[in-house]
């Protein structure tokens, strides 16, 4: 169970086992392909913030600010002078603003972090107060709809039955397994998680690759505030409230090691995936919802004592 492969499959068991009491306890419901469309689709915004948060836990940090970079994200993009400027040249301006404000978060972390040497748990943890009360500034504690129908129509367009927002899922998702597996940019990232020091007497310019990470971080919170606003249409501060902590639940769930040096984008999917399949069940049984938070609080105990035993220094991703 120490291996990749193990860890994998413990997690494919426990979805499986969720799957099996959703089946059971509601038969009717549960197994319908529109239900496990929705699961997928719940679960679409957090996996691709997840993804994100997986390399920068990798390389041992942590980002507190994605939910409240996500909300700023949602609420520049959604500005009355974006979608006017949308307007007359195309909806994918939008696009653009809500990358742009998300990368441009996630730099200066990176670069406060890197350079400064704040710890990043300070560091993000101002970013999230910080990107909040900006969002709360611009939007004027307002809800902006979204005017423009194309970028509304093109978020909500089904592929071969499947919703825009778990292909975005799948995409980045399959791009971060690329990232991390195929490229020396990934066997940084876990050499830097594993040992800073030795990373960088080996040659790695540890400074300039954690801003890097955290860049990407931010650029995936861009990207779930796109993903909001094609699901709500509306941009407001409050979307993303609370996100960075499902997202480092679902990383930890998935086997990324808290202290960094190892974790894969596969345990994460499947961390989401658990998270989501946990929620649906309950809800398809109506149970209480705080009933569940002590379960998902449970899983993280549990998820994290399991690697306290398991947590191996030679220990890579795959």
């Amino acid at each position: 169970m120490s291996g990749s492969v193990g860890r994998n499959l413990g997690l494919v068991l426990a979805l499986l086992l969720l799957v099996v009491v959703g089946a059971v306890t509601a038969p009717d419901t549960f197994t319908s392909l529109d239900n496990m469309l929705t699961i997928l689709r719940q679960a679409s915004i957090i996996g691709v913030v997840s993804i994100g948060m997986t390399f920068v836990i990798i390389s041992g940090g942590i980002d507190l600010s994605v939910g409240s970079v996500v909300g700023l994200a949602s609420v520049v993009a959604t500005l009355a002078a974006i979608q006017d400027l949308a307007d007359q040249l195309h909806w994918v301006v939008m696009i653009i603003m809500a990358l742009a404000v998300g990368a441009g978060a996630g730099l200066i972390n990176g670069i406060v972090i890197a350079y400064g040497k704040v710890a990043a748990f300070m560091a993000t943890l101002a970013m999230l107060v910080a990107a909040r009360g900006l969002a709360e500034i611009l939007a004027e504690r307002r809800t902006l709809v979204v005017e423009e129908r194309g970028f509304v129509t093109f978020m909500n367009t089904d592929i071969l039955g499947v919703d825009m927002l778990i292909w975005i899922f799948a995409v980045v998702a399959g791009l971060g397994w690329v990232l991390l597996n195929r490229t020396t940019f990934g066997r940084r990232t876990i050499a830097i998680g594993g040992n800073r020091e030795a990373a960088r007497l080996a040659g790695i310019n540890v400074r300039r690759h954690t801003v890097w990470l955290y860049v990407i971080s931010g650029f995936t919170a861009g990207i779930g505030a796109l993903m909001y606003l094609g699901r709500t249409t509306a941009g407001t501060s409050t979307h993303g409230t609370l996100l960075e902590l499902d997202a480092i639940a679902a990383v930890v769930v998935g086997g990324t090691l808290l202290i960094g040096g190892r974790g894969t984008i596969t345990g994460t999917v499947f961390g989401v995936l658990i998270f989501a399949t946990l929620t649906n069940v309950f809800v398809q049984n109506n149970l209480n919802s705080s009933v569940q938070a002590v379960v998902k609080g449970v899983i993280i105990v549990v998820a994290v004592l399991l690697q306290q035993r398991f947590a191996r220094p030679s220990g890579r991703a795959t």
